[in-house]
């Protein structure tokens, strides 16, 4: 007979019934992350509408729009040189009636190695093309994770990474969370980051061609139609989870869209 328990992790309390809105900071507003934005807002709506207090969301990204982003990313022929950032952000609050906020610029420390300003949030989100500015992130959390216990502490960090037709979605916590007594399960307080556990795997597979694409076509090339778009929902269905379950034990998956293929990642 089995009496292993499952491995668990349950999501910080404060996360579950909050007296203001979670606060999260997404970076990247590319592919993925344009995608993963309007998934936020959806989310908020549904949470509003389970009397949770919901969440606001402030976008990181320096970058503008391009002619080749225009069908594969969520841009118009009209916003073509607006900063891709102040774009979406406008774009949700007209739509759902949020405050949301916007920065175009990226990121990371300045020249002085002093935080971005307003850099604190309780979850951050990273869509971001290359595995330096991965790094550079959790370098980041783990300097704001400070231990000093405010309300608006980072607790965790959802990273979603694609190549041209697989991806994954990595859930970590960015500070050890605790976690209720249970019979029935056995808890995790800890999730690892991404760079700490896949660290080198990230580094032999960065790609080298990094000179931005000139056309769709030529971006397809690198990332696939539909890719970015299968990460954001799978990857906002689990936060979903975390949020509505209160719970979980699948702590992110590897997809392979040209096979059909989803991998979960189990706690362990």
């Amino acid at each position: 007979m089995n009496t292993e328990k499952m491995k668990v992790h349950f999501t910080d309390n404060y996360l579950i019934s909050p007296t203001n809105p979670i606060e999260v900071n997404l970076i990247g507003a590319g592919g993925t992350g344009s995608q993963v934005l309007s998934a936020l807002a959806r989310m908020n709506h549904a949470l509003n509408e389970l009397n949770h207090a919901g969440v606001t969301v402030r976008l990181w990204d320096d970058d503008t729009v391009t002619q080749a982003n225009l069908g594969r990313q969520l841009f118009a022929e009209c916003e073509l040189g607006l900063y891709k950032s102040v774009t979406l952000i406008n774009r949700v609050n007209r739509f759902f009636g949020t405050n949301w906020k916007a920065e175009s610029i990226k990121f990371e420390k300045n020249e002085l190695k002093k935080l971005p300003k307003d850099a604190q949030a309780s979850i951050y989100v990273s869509c971001v093309d290359s595995v330096g500015a991965r790094f550079e992130i959790a370098g980041i959390l783990k300097e704001l994770n400070n231990g000093k216990g405010n309300r608006n502490e980072p607790k965790y960090w959802l990273d979603f990474g694609n190549s041209q037709h697989m991806g994954q979605v990595i859930l970590s916590t960015i500070s050890n969370i605790r976690q209720p007594n249970s019979e029935k399960y056995e808890t995790v307080a800890s999730l690892p980051f991404i760079t700490e556990e896949f660290g080198e795997l990230l580094k032999e597979s960065e790609s080298t061609d990094d000179t931005p694409s000139c056309s769709l076509a030529e971006a397809l090339g690198k990332q696939d139609l539909f890719i970015n778009s299968a990460l954001a929902q799978m990857g906002c269905s689990l936060l979903w989870g975390v949020f509505r379950n209160g719970m979980t034990n699948t702590r992110g998956f590897f997809l392979n869209l040209k096979d059909f293929r989803a991998q979960p990642i189990k706690i362990v």
